[in-house]
């Protein structure tokens, strides 16, 4: 019998044997092997593929158990066949998932298992709101700026030519022709739209129908267009084994399905070819929870373990959207030295990005090019470029002290600190209300992480607080004065000093506590105020803004990022400037209004604007995107790359940026 530890698993396919392959299936507790098993090892094969024979003739001549590998259900951004390596395994020991002609153990998980655990459920629905808001399926390289087709067609999914799914279901061309004939005579006024398979669109296999075979009102949808979106539109469904179909019934479609999928037979689809034994009617949620979070075995691309379906998800989202910004390329401009590396890393896994300077030269590449043109925060730039900005999560050390970022925040429309014209931050909050329950749980559980792991931006090691006297203790962050922020985002008050004066001169009995600012505490700009002890009862020499937060009964600021931090630690926060989390209802407001703010979201809603659906973030190991979620376990750990010995550059950086034209700033 075998011991404890991973299982041995033969296998004859080059794609198993392959290292990507291997790590995963060794997460999932196997260990792949070449040669000839024992009676107790197992053979593995890859679902109906031409190597299959040759692995379930050995498994038999061996008296070994056959073990059949595939897929999940969510798998890449691109095809297999563009190299790109699966997100999850579906291991079976029974069967295949896609050939009724004996269960699987998938189906027998949905005949069988109870699916009636609360917090199961909650996780399944959970994860279609995610998914259909994020527009992830099996292949997620899809197009977000195509415009979907008029609402109201049926839609008609082919699949490709030699498709082991279809051959299971006893599938050929003319199965196809009889669901495109099945779906014009069920509705005969209707537009017919045939959706493509992704591995159709990019070349690498054909597909069963032909624009030949379309009659009037009909055509081919072979545009990058996510399902969801055509799902959305569609007013009928008919497929033949396509997992399209299971994402039709989490769209809240029933649809016609023509083969024996892994999904018919529930209850929740309408079924030409009916599989008599499964009897059982199930749930959407109860259908998503056994064929994504218990059947699967998700791999943590960034870990390299086995991990939960929302780790994958997690890191499947980001991955995504880095594709869908990143396509085009990008050309950058207004970026320090430093900053390219990290740049290119970050956002050239698709193509290259080029630096030019100055911002007109940029623009007039990008157009030649077809990229998108980014520039440096408030930089010059023509109109329409895409202006990036430290996250709220940054790292552990100062961009000043030429400490990379793990977040950065895009923005197409302005800037987040720049109250005068709307930003894509203030959009985001502004929509933030009516986001799904699961992603405000998303954004709660994230901020429950910062809390618990006690981070902030910047996440530096400080000093022990200074004794402080009793009393109901304001905190007062002080500001780099020439920052941008201040800048565009100040009111009356738009020194460190003149906002100590206006804190003493509102609250005389209070006890202030100033902190400084770590970019001028540590001399790298300006903002330093001349006799801060005059003005506060207690200065806080470095002391990190979490342990600040902690003593403080309320913050008082012009614009800092620590009134939002405040906010997230439930602090009461008065705004004497106009910063992004100003004027929705969540914070005192002394400053400038703005009168374009009028959604009152809640804390949950505005974290989730301002921690996941702004900024990008990249895995401060290898640089990689990655989920907010992972950078919060990084930077809690310190398991980060660093740069020692910059410390002499940011300060020369510092000198010589004054005397820099803008565009090398």
């Amino acid at each position: 019998m075998p011991g404890p530890g991973p299982r041995r698993l033969y296998v004859y396919n080059g794609g198993l044997l392959a290292r990507p392959m291997r790590a995963r299936l060794r997460a999932a507790g196997y260990a792949v092997r070449s040669g000839l098993p024992g009676r107790h090892d197992l053979v593995g094969i890859w679902g109906a593929s031409p190597t299959a024979q040759r692995g379930i003739a050995v498994a038999a001549r061996r008296g070994a158990a056959l073990v059949r590998i595939e897929d999940a259900f969510l798998r890449s951004v691109r095809p297999g066949r563009a190299g790109a390596p699966p997100l999850g395994l579906l291991i079976d020991h029974a069967g295949a998932h896609f050939d009724p002609a004996r269960p699987s153990d998938l189906e027998t998980l949905l005949a069988t298992h109870p699916l009636d655990d609360t917090a199961l459920l909650d996780r399944a629905r959970d994860g279609i709101s995610r998914m259909r808001g994020a527009g992830l399926t099996k292949y997620s390289g899809f197009d977000p700026d195509l415009e979907a087709p008029p609402p109201g067609y049926v839609l008609v999914v082919d699949q490709t030519a030699g498709d082991a799914a279809v051959r299971a279901s006893r599938g050929d061309r003319n199965s196809f022709l009889e669901m495109l004939f099945e779906a014009r005579e069920a509705h005969p006024g209707a537009r017919i739209l045939v959706k493509t398979h992704p591995e159709t669109q990019q070349g690498f296999r054909a597909g069963h129908l032909r624009e030949t075979d379309l009659g009037p009102n009909m055509q081919i949808c072979d545009a990058p267009l996510s399902p969801w979106r055509l799902l959305e539109g569609a007013v009928a469904v008919h497929v033949f084994s396509s997992q399209m179909g299971f994402e039709a019934i989490l769209a809240g479609h029933r649809p016609v399905v023509h083969g024996q999928p892994f999904y018919a037979g529930w209850g929740l689809t309408q079924d030409r070819a009916p599989v008599d034994r499964r009897q059982r009617r199930l749930t959407r949620a109860q259908l998503f929870a056994a064929a994504m979070i218990l059947y699967p075995h998700w791999h943590d691309p960034h870990e390299r373990r086995a991990c939960s379906f929302e780790t994958a998800l997690d890191a499947f989202e980001a991955e995504t959207r880095a594709w869908r910004e990143d396509r085009a390329g990008w050309v950058a401009s207004g970026m320090r030295l430093w900053k390219r590396r990290h740049i290119q890393k970050g956002f050239g896994t698709q193509r290259a990005v080029r630096f030019v300077d100055p911002p007109e030269r940029a623009a007039a590449l990008a157009e030649k090019q077809g990229r998108r043109l980014m520039v440096w925060g408030d930089r010059p730039a023509p109109e329409g470029a895409v202006r990036i900005e430290d996250g709220f999560l940054r790292s552990r050390g100062l961009g000043a002290a030429l400490v990379p970022p793990a977040s950065l925040g895009l923005d197409d429309l302005g800037l987040h600190y720049d109250p005068a014209r709307e930003s894509r931050m203030e959009r985001l909050i502004a929509a933030s209300p009516a986001l799904p329950d699961a992603e405000r749980r998303r954004a709660r559980r994230l901020v429950e992480g910062l809390r618990a792991a006690g981070l902030s931006k910047y996440n530096l090691a400080g000093t022990e607080l200074p004794p402080l006297p009793e009393g109901h203790r304001i905190l007062v962050p002080g500001q780099v004065e020439d920052d941008a922020a201040i800048r565009l985002g100040a009111g009356a008050v738009r020194s460190n000093l003149a906002l100590l004066q206006a804190v003493r001169a509102a609250h005389p009995e209070a006890v202030i506590l100033y902190k400084p600012h770590p970019d001028v505490e540590a001399g790298l700009r300006p903002g330093a105020v001349a006799e801060p002890h005059l003005a506060a009862d207690v200065v806080l020499i470095g002391v990190g803004a979490v342990e600040a937060l902690e003593v403080a009964d309320e913050v008082w600021t012009m614009t800092s990022g620590i009134g939002f931090e405040a906010l997230l630690r439930e602090r009461p926060v008065t705004c004497l400037g106009t910063p992004f989390y100003a004027g929705w209802g969540l914070t005192r407001d002394l400053g400038p209004p703005c009168p374009r703010r009028q959604a009152r979201p809640d804390l949950w809603s505005l974290a989730h604007a301002a921690l996941i659906g702004w900024p990008r973030y990249f895995d401060p190991v290898s640089g990689r995107p990655c989920p907010p979620e992972l950078v919060l376990e990084r930077l809690a750990s310190g398991e980060i790359a660093r740069r020692p010995g910059l410390r002499a550059l940011a300060r020369l950086q510092g000198v010589f940026a004054s005397a820099a034209p803008l565009w090398r700033r």
